[in-house]
C-alpha cells in the first residue's frame, strides 16, 4: 500500500528518488501530458456550462483520480516513490526544506520569476517548459512576492467544520465545505496557494511546477480530513443535475470512473498521519 508522507520528512534518498522519477517522465513526454490535460480541463471548466475538474463539486474527486493516475506513472519509474504533500499550514515561507536547492529549487530572478536552482531550473536542461501561457521555456515562481500569505491552520479548521459538501448552484458561487476549499469563496485555500506560489502555478499549466502535486496531495489529505471529522456528510450533488457531476456520474477523460469510487482515498493509499500513533 503507498503512504503518502509530508515532504518535510523525505530523507535525502527520497527526494531525490522523486525529482528523478519527475525528471525521467519529463525526457520520455508523459510528464507534459498531464499538463496539457490540466490545462485543457481549467480552461473549458466554466461557471455557467459542463464543468468537471474545477468550480464543481468533482473538483475533489477528479483530482484525487489524476492524481492516482501521475502517481502509477511516477511507480512505473521507480516502485518506491509516491506523491509527498506539502502542508502549508506548517512550511510557509521561502525558506521552507521544498524550496531547498537538493528539491524544488527556489530561488528565482526577480524581473521574470525563473527558477534559477534546484533540478527544474531550465539552466540545468532538463526540465523545459513546453505546455504554457506563453513562449518562455523556463519554469517561474514568484514565492509569495504579491504579498500573499499562505493559509493557516485556523483558516483550515474553519473549512474542515463546514457540515455540507456543496450547494446549489454547484459552481464558484457555492457555499460549501467545497467551494470553500478550492478557494473561490471565504478563506481562499486551494486558489491562495496557486497565487502565492505565482509564475506557473497560477496558470491553467499549473502542473508544469512540481510543486502542484504536492500541493493537491495536501488538498486531497483535507478532504479525507473533512471525511473523518464530518461521517454523516455525503459527496452532493447525488441525483443527476445539469453541467456538473453526480454522485454516480462519470467524470472525463475517464468515463468510467465516478465521484463514488473515489469516496475512499484508503483503496488506493494512505498518509503518514493515519499510521498508529501518528498525530493528526
Amino acid at each position: 500500500m503507498t503512504v503518502r508522507k509530508s515532504q518535510a520528512t523525505l530523507t535525502a534518498d527520497e527526494k531525490r528518488a522523486f525529482t528523478n522519477a519527475l525528471l525521467e517522465l519529463k525526457r520520455t513526454g508523459v510528464y507534459d501530458r498531464y499538463v496539457s490535460a490540466h490545462n485543457t480541463f481549467l480552461m473549458n471548466d466554466s461557471d455557467f456550462g459542463d464543468r468537471v475538474g474545477h468550480r464543481s463539486p468533482s473538483f475533489l474527486p477528479w483530482h484525487r483520480r489524476f492524481l492516482l493516475d501521475f502517481e502509477a506513472a511516477l511507480q512505473k519509474v521507480d516502485p518506491k516513490v509516491s506523491l509527498p504533500y506539502w502542508d502549508w499550514t506548517v512550511d510557509r515561507t521561502p525558506a521552507s526544506s521544498l524550496w531547498a536547492a537538493d528539491f524544488l529549487g527556489g530561488t528565482n530572478r526577480a524581473r521574470d520569476g525563473q527558477v534559477l536552482d534546484g533540478p527544474f531550473a531550465y539552466a540545468g536542461g532538463k526540465w523545459a517548459v513546453t505546455v504554457g501561457v506563453d513562449g518562455r521555456s523556463y519554469l517561474r515562481r514568484t514565492l509569495g512576492a504579491g504579498g500573499t500569505q499562505l493559509p493557516t491552520k485556523d483558516e483550515v479548521n474553519a473549512v474542515l467544520a463546514m457540515p455540507v459538501y456543496d450547494t446549489a448552484p454547484w459552481n464558484s458561487a457555492s457555499d460549501g465545505f467545497r467551494n470553500h476549499l478550492e478557494g473561490w469563496r471565504g478563506a481562499n485555500l486551494h486558489n491562495r496557494v496557486h497565487v502565492w506560489v505565482g509564475g506557473h502555478m497560477a496558470s491553467a499549466a499549473s502542473p508544469n511546477d512540481p510543486v502542484f502535486w504536492m500541493h493537491h496531495a495536501f488538498i486531497d489529505m483535507l478532504w479525507s480530513e473533512w471525511q473523518r471529522r464530518n461521517p454523516k456528510s455525503a459527496y452532493l450533488p447525488a441525483a443527476r443535475t445539469a453541467n456538473v457531476v453526480d454522485l454516480h456520474g462519470a467524470m472525463r477523460p475517464w468515463n468510467d470512473v465516478t465521484p463514488a469510487d473515489m469516496l475512499d482515498h484508503r483503496k488506493f493509499y494512505t498518509f503518514d498521519t493515519e499510521a498508529p500513533g501518528a498525530k493528526r
